[in-house]
């Protein structure tokens, strides 16, 4: 049984990019706390009912056919089309159908949708690998791979401020996803430290994601994707000695964390040490959340702020047509981020980003579902009328928290208020049996409930299965229900 050492958190000795990569070389299953390994699954499951429901979205559908017209068959599944192509665009597709629905999880101190960029890329790889010279790609393996991703992200993430990036105007988990994905596949692969390090390298010099994709753009479903496809890519040239950039996280002259901290806006503008700190002793994997409400994360305390109210003061709250104001107090990442109402026609893309939105719907409706987000849904009159209600604006004492304060006025003079600390899922969060009702819930009609049983007992014993491309590929590549017709 290998002993993995944790690094100090003030470790110079070694550049921290060969750090990093010797211990993701070391990484095995033993080394992995069981309770590490085993969120690791429910993750997984959690982001196949995402890929699964997203699968044939208006969008998907688009990227789809598109990313068909110019890519030739290959031997990687594309989640719901009973279709394969090349690891890259296929990677790109299924994170793109995994991103597809913002129902995905989250890692709320480093953003980034660690499943939309992990799962894609170490799926399409383990498919590539299969029926070749090495052995099939087991569960553990698979396992081993996912948590590789999980460290790596958010650590990256924690060395660009973590949620100051998303402030500024950085679609997160784009930019720290590259690496993250190559880290999965790296270990998928089991390269060694200097191959995986290349990987990094070659992986970071192509990441980007720009936040104003959120307004009104289809590609804001697909940011997540470029990083996955990113990983697998810089891996499989990695892997044929295709040689990139050492030192990624440590070089001053056009680094990664010099480049992408220009522009923050904190007197240190980057923490290179948050790259290694930690590594074997706090694992990032468990700080890892799940939504329970298809809306950007920055809009759930509202809403469940709002839903609070509604438990409050039913008879009240039925009545909106008398409410004259609303107003929500967040911090100021969240009020960058959903604190403005989109514009009329509203595209599903802006509708779920915007907190006014979520307000509305939240108000009007007593839940958020799949459906309001159809195009006969979407521009519905009494939505207007109360998103021109509602105020978001920063408080201070809020800052650099997930706690957001609702206030409702009434025509008649009366106020109601509610404060919640975080949403559901980031505090409390969402346990293993919760996010087992989320995959049962959300693939409900999505797919055959047959289907369903089968792929939860094969993920959540995935310590038992020799060959994941083997058993998971066909049953993740028959065709899926599109939910919003």
């Amino acid at each position: 049984m290998t002993t993995l050492t944790p690094t100090p958190a003030n470790s110079t000795s070694t550049p921290i990019t060969h750090t990093l990569s010797t211990w993701l070389e070391d990484l095995t299953p033993e080394s992995i706390p069981v309770e590490v390994r085993e969120r690791a699954k429910y993750l997984i499951l959690d982001g196949l009912a995402c890929a699964l429901l997203g699968a044939r979205l208006p969008w998907s559908v688009k990227a789809h056919d598109a990313i068909t017209t110019i890519e030739g068959q290959g031997k990687c599944t594309v989640i719901g089309w009973n279709e394969t192509l090349s690891p890259n665009a296929a990677a790109l597709l299924n994170s793109t159908f995994l991103q597809g629905f913002d129902l995905d999880d989250i890692h709320v101190e480093a953003p980034i949708h660690t499943m939309s960029v992990i799962l894609p890329a170490i799926l399409a790889a383990a498919e590539q690998e299969h029926g070749g010279s090495t052995r099939p790609i087991s569960g553990n393996d698979f396992i081993t791979a996912t948590v590789a991703g999980c460290e790596t992200g958010p650590r990256v993430g924690y060395a660009l401020g973590g949620t100051h990036m998303l402030t500024i105007g950085w679609h997160c988990g784009a930019i720290f996803g590259p690496a993250a994905s190559a880290a999965a596949v790296s270990k998928l692969l089991n390269l060694p430290a200097a191959q995986i390090e290349d990987a990094l390298g070659m992986a970071c010099t192509q990441a980007c994601g720009l936040m104003s994709v959120q307004f009104e753009s289809m590609v804001k479903r697909m940011q997540h994707g470029f990083a996955s496809r990113s990983g697998v890519l810089a891996t499989y040239l990695a892997k044929q000695g295709f040689t990139g950039i050492k030192e990624i996280f440590d070089r001053e002259y056009g680094g990664f964390l010099k480049m992408f901290s220009y522009g923050a806006e904190t007197e240190r503008k980057y923490y290179p040490e948050e790259v290694c700190k930690g590594l074997g002793e706090v694992w990032q994997t468990k700080k890892i959340k799940q939504k329970l409400h298809a809306l950007c994360a920055v809009s759930h305390c509202t809403v469940d702020c709002i839903k609070d109210l509604q438990a409050m003061y039913p008879a009240k709250m039925g009545e909106w047509k008398k409410i004259v104001k609303i107003e929500a107090e967040m911090a100021r990442a969240a009020m960058k981020k959903g604190g403005w109402a989109p514009e009329k026609p509203a595209t599903a893309t802006a509708a779920q980003m915007s907190i006014p939105y979520a307000v509305a719907l939240q108000v009007l409706d007593g839940e958020i579902v799949p459906g309001q987000f159809a195009p006969g849904m979407l521009n519905r009159e009494e939505l207007w009328d109360v998103i021109r209600l509602v105020e978001c604006r920063e408080a201070k004492e809020l800052d650099n928290t997930w706690a957001q304060r609702v206030k409702i006025t009434f025509e008649d003079g009366e106020v109601v208020e509610k404060l919640l600390k975080a949403p559901k899922g980031v505090h409390p969060g969402v346990t293993n049996e919760e996010v087992l009702q989320k995959w049962r819930a959300v693939t409900k009609g999505v797919i055959s409930e047959e289907r369903q049983k089968k792929i939860e007992e094969i993920v959540l014993n995935l310590e038992e299965v020799e060959d994941v491309a083997g058993v998971l590929g066909e049953l993740l590549r028959e065709e899926t229900v599109n939910v919003l017709q």
